[in-house]
């Protein structure tokens, strides 16, 4: 498969890029294409300006500032978000990526009086979110995942009809321990390399 690797986390020493570079290395390990693209080491710029938004629904100027994000994510059959939870969804670098690359015209048509939202992004028919969580898994549930919903439902429904999903999380995280943190990495590897098999 083609697989597209979304990182996002400041820290190159960080628990998450370890997370990240299991990842990488599962995936080609498996056989699989793989393109890393990691927000903050290419200083993406997660600001919409207000040029940006004046064109964001006009049909290829719209894409112009996202160019090569836009041929990434059409580019691959699967997606794998790393991150950390920061306040129960992505931190703004990955959230300010979502804004400005899944552009309408490109990803999906935009709902009229008669018609829904049309998605347009049928090459994506995997997608999965890797993260870590402060919070504990019944506190996560309680707040209601924003994180989640946002990637796994929203993004989702942009993609291949029956997408695969798979949603992998280290709760606790600012409890954790080196044992801890072992057998999440372990769980990682065994979990990315039986969702991409199929």
């Amino acid at each position: 498969m083609r697989v597209l690797v979304v990182f996002s986390h400041p820290c190159q020493e960080s628990y998450n890029a370890a997370i990240c570079k299991a990842v990488v290395e599962t995936l080609e390990a498996s056989g699989h294409e793989v393109r890393l693209t990691d927000l903050y080491a290419r200083e993406f710029n997660p600001v919409m300006s207000a040029e940006e938004r004046r064109g964001y629904h006009t049909p290829q100027l719209n894409t112009v500032p996202i160019s090569d994000d836009l041929e990434d994510i059409k580019w691959c059959e699967a997606l794998v978000f790393v991150y950390p939870t920061w306040w129960f969804s992505q931190p703004a670098m990955l959230k300010g990526w979502l804004e400005r690359v899944w552009v309408p015209h490109e990803t999906f048509e935009m709902p009229t009086e008669t018609t829904p939202m049309q998605p347009k992004m049928h090459n994506i028919s995997h997608i999965a979110i890797v993260t870590t969580c402060g919070a504990s898994w019944w506190i996560s549930k309680l707040i209601g995942e924003p994180g989640r919903k946002i990637i796994l439902r929203g993004i989702r429904y942009l993609a291949k009809p029956g997408c695969k999903t798979l949603f992998l999380a280290h709760y606790k995280m600012d409890t954790s321990t080196q044992s801890s943190r072992e057998l999440y990495l372990n769980k990682v590897r065994k979990k990315i390399s039986a969702f991409t098999k199929g």
